[in-house]
C-alpha cells in the first residue's frame, strides 16, 4: 500500500548518426539493384538489403521507458514499440549520487564509463545518476520527472541534488 511507483517515456530523437545509417542502407539496396542485373544470381542481394532495411529502420524507432518503484530504477530501450530490452537497473542503495549534468559535484566521476538514455534534444532537464557496483561507476544520463527525482530523494535525500 505504501509502494512509490512512477514511469516515465522519453522518445530518442533522431540524430546525424541516424541519418547517416539510413542514407547508407538505401544507398547500399540501390547499389544492390544495380548488382541484380549484372549477375544471375543477383535477385538475392535486393532481397536480402531490403529485409536489412526493414529491420534497422525499426530498431533506429527509440523510446526509453524509465520505471522507479521502491527504490528500483530500470531503465528500458523500447525500439519500434514492439520490442523491449532491459537496458540498465540499479537499486537507491548502489547510487553514488544524482545531480544535474551541469552540476560541479560530478566532476569526481569524471572516469565514470558514461551511458546517455536521453532524447538527445536537449530541451529536457538532463541528470547524471552515478551509480557503483562490480567495483566499477557508471554515469547514467536520463531525463528523469520531478516524480522520480521525488523518489530518490525520498529513498536517499544525502545523495540527491536537485536543481
Amino acid at each position: 500500500m505504501g509502494d512509490f511507483y512512477t514511469e516515465q517515456l522519453v522518445k530518442k530523437q533522431t540524430n546525424m548518426k541516424d541519418v547517416v545509417i539510413k542514407a547508407v542502407l538505401v544507398a547500399v539496396t540501390i547499389v544492390s539493384f544495380l548488382v541484380m542485373l549484372m549477375f544471375p544470381f543477383g535477385i538475392l542481394a535486393p532481397v536480402a538489403m531490403i529485409v536489412l532495411d526493414v529491420i534497422m529502420f525499426q530498431r533506429l524507432k527509440v523510446e526509453y521507458e524509465y520505471l522507479f518503484v521502491n527504490g528500483d530504477l530500470d531503465i528500458d530501450k523500447i525500439m519500434n514499440k514492439s520490442r523491449r530490452k532491459k537496458m540498465f537497473s540499479a537499486n537507491v542503495a548502489d547510487v553514488e549520487l544524482l545531480a544535474p549534468v551541469d552540476a560541479a559535484e560530478l566532476r569526481q566521476f569524471q572516469n565514470a564509463r558514461t551511458y546517455d538514455f536521453t532524447s538527445g534534444t536537449g530541451q529536457a532537464k538532463e541528470y547524471a545518476l552515478i551509480v557503483s557496483g562490480q567495483g566499477e561507476l557508471k554515469k547514467i544520463v536520463f531525463e528523469p520527472n520531478d516524480m522520480i527525482i521525488e523518489g530518490f530523494f525520498l529513498m536517499a535525500p544525502r545523495k540527491v541534488i536537485r536543481k
